[in-house]
This record gives C-alpha cells, sequence and structure tokens, in this order.
C-alpha cells in the first residue's frame, strides 16, 4: 500500500485507511490537530511506518479501507476505531459489495466516471461542485480492485470486527443501508440525506469522531 504523511508535531497519530480508488488529494482538505498517516492504494498490505513514537493512535477506515484494516497486523494499541460507509465483508453480497455493484465499478471509464461520481457518490450539484475526485489513473484503480478481491478470499478467515462505531449516509448506493444497520446494530451512525461520500461536508478529521457521539 501508499502512504502520505502530513506532520503536526504531535504525539497522537490519526491512522486514516482510505478506500477503492483514493490517493491523498481527496483529503487534502480535511484539517486535524493530529499528525495523520492516509493509507491507500492497496496492491499489496505491506506498511513501513514507525508507530511507537505516538501516545495515541485513533483509526478511520473508509469504505475498502474497512476491510482492509479489519485484516491489518495491528501491534500497537488503537484507540477510537470508526468504520465509514463500509463493512470488514467487502465482497460479501449482503454485508458488501453485490455483484452488480463490482461490475459497475470495474467498468468506470473516464467517459462515464463524472456520472459515477454524481449518482453514487453525491447527492446534489453543489455536493458535486466540492468533491475532491482521486488524481490516479484508471488502470491503477482497475489493478487495486483484483488485488483487493485476492486479498480477500485469503485473507478471508482473518477479519476482524474492530470497529467501536460506523458511519453511513443514510442514502449510500454501495452498500445495502438495511443490512449494516442489523450488522452494526447500536454502532451505526446516519448521515441525513448523504450518498457515499461525506467528506465535503465536513471541515477536518476530528468531525467524523464527533459522529459517532451524536
Amino acid at each position: 500500500m501508499r502512504q502520505y504523511f502530513i506532520d503536526k508535531n504531535s504525539d497522537k497519530l490519526l491512522l486514516f485507511f482510505a478506500g477503492w480508488g483514493c490517493d491523498e488529494y481527496e483529503f487534502e482538505h480535511l484539517e486535524s490537530a493530529s499528525d495523520v498517516l492516509i493509507l491507500y492504494d492497496y496492491t499489496d498490505l505491506e506498511l513501513d511506518f514507525d508507530f511507537s513514537e505516538y501516545k495515541e493512535v485513533n483509526l478511520i477506515s473508509f469504505s475498502a479501507g474497512v476491510f482492509v484494516a479489519s485484516v491489518f497486523n495491528f501491534d500497537f494499541k488503537v484507540n477510537k476505531k470508526i468504520a465509514l460507509d463500509g463493512n470488514p465483508y467487502l465482497f460479501d453480497e449482503k454485508l458488501g459489495l453485490s455483484k452488480e455493484i463490482q461490475e459497475l465499478l470495474i467498468n468506470i471509464t473516464e467517459e462515464n466516471a463524472e456520472e459515477f461520481a454524481r449518482n453514487y457518490l453525491v447527492k446534489t450539484e453543489e455536493e458535486y461542485k466540492n468533491f475532491h475526485p482521486s488524481k490516479r489513473t484508471l488502470i491503477s484503480c482497475e489493478e487495486e480492485f483484483e488485488c483487493l478481491r485476492k486479498i480477500y478470499n485469503s485473507q478471508k478467515q482473518n477479519i476482524k470486527d474492530i470497529y467501536d462505531c460506523a458511519i453511513f449516509g443514510e442514502c449510500d448506493p454501495l452498500f445495502n443501508v438495511s443490512e449494516q444497520k442489523k450488522y452494526y446494530r447500536d454502532r451505526i451512525r446516519l448521515v441525513q440525506n448523504a450518498r457515499h461520500n461525506i467528506f465535503f461536508r465536513i471541515k477536518s478529521f476530528e468531525d467524523i469522531f464527533s459522529l459517532c457521539t451524536k
């Protein structure tokens, strides 16, 4: 996986597992008082980073990153753990991406990428104006998707539900929200009138933690 580090000279770290097809540019508008380590491009699960200097590590996982973090070998204590618009069972027909949604994702092209974003990621024209798209190539995203499927098939037995709270857009079209309510139960929080991407609505990573207290 690739990593992008934001140094705030803090003794706290926000560990952020981004979603499929993401990069750091999608989240560059988000502020944080903590240091931030953004992880993305899950063609492998290798990570070289020294966590030992931090007094506190908090975790936010987004979309496919919810699965990746669930099989990641944490050899350090993680304090708060939030799943955002995702499920550890990423390719499960009910809990994760259905076959129809998988087909939709792997058939995104330069011609239909904007239509996909408007119909699945955001809900209004104003939201689309504030949407921060990834700068990665479609080939890179396709390779990552196939790697995610292979990792899921090989690691499915090692999936752990590590999350204290799960946040979903109540109109998320990629994951079945009704099934998420059954799975997460009292841990789930819904963002009203939102689809899969809520980052245009918040100013900081800390705002995500605030959503779990409501």
